[in-house]
């Protein structure tokens, strides 16, 4: 008597369902490894196309450039108007200058002790700098002609949290320095310029009059040519410091965000392998359920096998339940995985990026390792006597 394809699966789903809670418990071992393993992929798919949709919106062509130290070990300065001799290096679109004011504390109010500065920062800015950075306004306006010239200022993200101002208007003032300025802004976060977050914007004007800045830039902001960035980076520091090039630092601000892929990329590999493990233990898990349900269906082996059924069909018969019971886990670990990765990333309002492979992948995968795992029992059923089976039974 042969057994078909769809016989051999018959009995083996049939051995199944007549152990609803053994089942589940085995499958269950598998289900976590594959759902581990499917989230973590899933998370950090959607996780790096956010981080690329960030990258490709803010543009990797925006280069700084800022002040190193002096061949004296001093603080080496930027020359005045740097950002207009940028602006002559062939492929630069535009470029954008600030100009750290130091020995000047923001304040909500003159009734906040002065120990309490908060750490803000004050920049002098040229009018530029938004376009430059491609930073948006989260509330009120930029800078412009005339309030660049007056004491009025723009609040970094963080600063504006921190000073408790979450509107401007006409009565929106803050201490910087011993004068008050009017608040007409507050900049959304500045992701290529996180200095930016926790600041207080003074025009440029503004500040050389009233808060006593020497007009060197600290940082030079350049928008150029994406095919072009190679040279502008060569020739950024010696234009901008032509007798000490070396005294210009010159940095690429997406760098940072391109280096957190590559620590993702080391984490994912270590929770991977963490998966891994959760499906090693699975499939130990499907092997101890195939051997218990060897002995206690011995009878039934040995009245299938003095029936006429031959040891490659009752090996079948258990490699087939080995390998659904894996596949079982799977599909279950695949979906779940899924749901996991769906609802993290909308709860960071990513995009919901799984990669095919792993769902497919995660659905197929465990049935060699249940075949694996169910291989040994499967061979030790076959190789029971009929008579022997019937008188354990």
């Amino acid at each position: 008597m042969r057994l078909s394809a769809a016989d051999l699966l018959r009995t083996g789903a049939s051995g199944l369902r007549a152990r609803p809670l053994r089942v589940v418990l085995s499958a269950l071992g598998i289900a976590i490894g594959i759902a581990a393993m499917v989230a973590v992929v899933g998370i950090s798919t959607s996780s790096r196309a956010e981080l690329d949709a960030r990258i490709a919106r803010l543009g990797t062509n925006l280069v700084t450039a800022a002040p190193d130290d002096s061949l004296f070990g001093g603080k080496a300065k930027l020359p005045q108007g740097a950002a207009a001799r940028a602006e002559h290096i062939d492929g630069v679109r535009r470029a954008s200058e600030v100009a750290q004011v130091t020995g000047v504390s923001v304040y909500r109010s003159d009734r906040i002790p002065e120990e309490e500065s908060g750490g803000i920062t004050t920049y002098a800015a040229d009018l530029g700098l938004l376009e430059t950075l491609r930073v948006r306004m989260a509330e009120g306006e930029w800078l412009n002609a005339a309030t660049s010239e007056y004491p009025a200022v723009v609040l970094g993200a963080k600063a504006a949290e921190q000073l408790g101002v979450d509107r401007v208007g006409p009565d929106t003032r803050v201490l910087v320095g011993d004068e008050y300025h009017s608040a007409v802004g507050v900049l959304a976060p500045a992701e290529l310029a996180p200095e930016l977050d926790r600041a207080v914007l003074v025009g440029w004007d503004a500040a050389s009059d009233r808060l006593a800045m020497d007009g060197h830039p600290t940082t030079v902001y350049v928008r150029a040519d994406p095919e072009r960035m190679s040279g502008v980076r060569d020739l950024l520091g010696r234009t901008l410091n032509p007798q000490r090039p070396h005294e210009v630092k010159v940095s690429r601000p997406s760098d940072a965000l391109q280096a957190q892929e590559a620590v993702d990329q080391t984490f994912i590999g270590l929770l991977l392998g963490l998966g891994g493990v959760a499906l090693l233990v699975g499939g130990v898990g499907v092997a101890n359920t195939m051997v218990i349900s060897v002995l206690e269906r011995r009878s039934e082996i040995g009245l299938r096998r003095a029936l006429g059924a031959t040891r490659g069909q009752i090996r079948g018969q258990f490699l087939v339940e080995a390998m659904a019971l894996s596949a079982l886990g799977g599909v279950s670990g695949t979906v779940l995985g899924a749901l996991v990765t769906a609802g993290y990333a909308l709860s960071q309002g990513w995009l919901v990026a799984i990669p095919p492979w792993a769902l497919v992948g995660g659905a197929g995968d465990p049935v060699p390792i249940g075949a694996l795992a169910g291989l040994l029992p499967a061979v030790r059923a076959a190789r029971t006597s009929p008579t022997r089976a019937l008188r354990a039974g």
